[in-house]
């Protein structure tokens, strides 16, 4: 059925899809940056991020089943670390999480019309990933801004996976736990590479499931526990994965 429907589902998604999308971005951020400005940047980055990820679901359309829910408690902050199959990652975990997220995001993204400014001034984190050193001091530097009560979201393989499988994670979430005692909150997500595979941009309607696993706590622990986290990490999210793909 999918090789039946793909290409005239193609048009929809540039003739209306596209379009709408980049209207919607361009509108949320305009609310993000004038809330941020008048009212306050968690509000706006938790109301309208939120919002505008959910519209680009039900616009594709997605199904979305969230699992785990329980293990996710109103007014904490965590260090969220997730897998990364695809564009709509970003698009599940912003808008069916239920946490104020910011995400740690290389520098380049800054220069993206509409979207830069918007996460900017939302207080979304920008780092060069060259540079970890000065990376972990302005992650550091936006956590005392931003309070109590907001996850930081990282995708700790850096890229997305073709096919699937867990690549290699990176230290860099690890650390930031560890430096500010803060709880893992390692996320599985299922069926994002069908909606939209790596390196391409043809989308296909799909469902999507969200495993969210109890916490790991870091209270108490040194930076020589940061690659056991790492791996224990790793671990949780991978077990949630089909076996094929382990």
């Amino acid at each position: 059925m999918k090789k039946i429907l793909f290409w005239p589902y193609q048009l929809y998604v540039w003739l209306l899809f596209a379009p709408l999308v980049v209207v919607l971005t361009l509108l949320f951020s305009s609310l993000t940056v004038l809330f941020s400005m008048w009212v306050n940047p968690n509000f706006a980055s938790r109301v309208f991020g939120a919002t505008w990820a959910r519209c680009c679901g039900w616009l594709t359309p997605i199904r979305v089943r969230v699992e785990g829910r329980e293990h996710c408690e109103a007014g904490r902050s965590y260090v969220v670390v997730a897998n990364h199959q695809s564009l709509y990652d970003i698009v599940v975990v912003y808008g069916w999480l239920d946490l104020d997220l910011k995400w740690v995001m290389k520098q380049e993204l800054r220069s993206i019309p509409g979207i830069g400014i918007g996460c900017e001034k939302a207080g979304h984190i920008f780092i060069d990933r060259h540079k970890p050193k000065e990376a972990g001091r302005t992650i550091a530097a936006a956590l005392e801004r931003l309070g109590d009560g907001v996850g930081m979201l990282f995708f700790p393989e850096g890229t997305r996976s073709r096919d699937g499988r867990l690549l290699p994670f990176k230290r860099g979430a690890f650390r930031t736990a560890v430096e500010q005692q803060l709880p893992l909150l390692p996320i599985t997500l299922l069926g994002t590479r069908d909606i939209c595979p790596a390196r391409t941009l043809k989308i296909f309607p799909g469902r999507v499931r969200m495993v969210i696993h109890p916490a790991i706590e870091t209270a108490g622990l040194g930076p020589e526990k940061i690659d056991a986290l790492a791996n224990r990490s790793r671990q949780v999210i991978e077990a949630a994965m089909p076996a094929g793909l382990r």
